[in-house]
């Protein structure tokens, strides 16, 4: 009996570790960011992303942000993150990002996985 409601156990577990975010992967899909979006501190054309998540829309020190951004009231966690990459302008209208977002929902969290492990 204990055999089973292991097995019941760890089949029930399955999806939710295969359905995990990968870091890993969510690194190389940075590299569509990079262009314009650096991790060593340093703005580019976009805000660095060094910390990103905790962090407050528009309140990169240096950074001229539009408006929209500024005075979007958002906080940067896996669910503001994974909303504004699935749709820039939609999530946030009038920022000038021109990046038309991560349409894959697993890309898309892998990559807000990545961009939780910069500090």
């Amino acid at each position: 009996m204990r055999k089973w409601i292991l097995a019941a156990g760890l089949m029930m577990a399955l999806p939710t570790i295969a359905s995990a975010a990968d870091a890993e992967n969510g690194k190389s899909i940075y590299k569509k960011c990079r262009a314009c979006h650096a991790i060593d501190g340093k703005n580019k054309v976009g805000p660095h992303l060094d910390g990103v998540l905790g962090r407050k829309a528009g309140a990169v020190d240096g950074f001229n942000y539009s408006k929209a951004m500024k005075d979007s009231g958002k906080t940067w966690d896996e669910a503001t993150l994974d909303a504004y990459l699935k749709d820039p302008k939609g999530f946030i209208p009038g920022n000038k990002m021109v990046f038309v977002g991560v349409k894959d929902d697993a890309d898309r969290a892998d990559l807000v996985a990545y961009l939780a492990t910069l500090k």
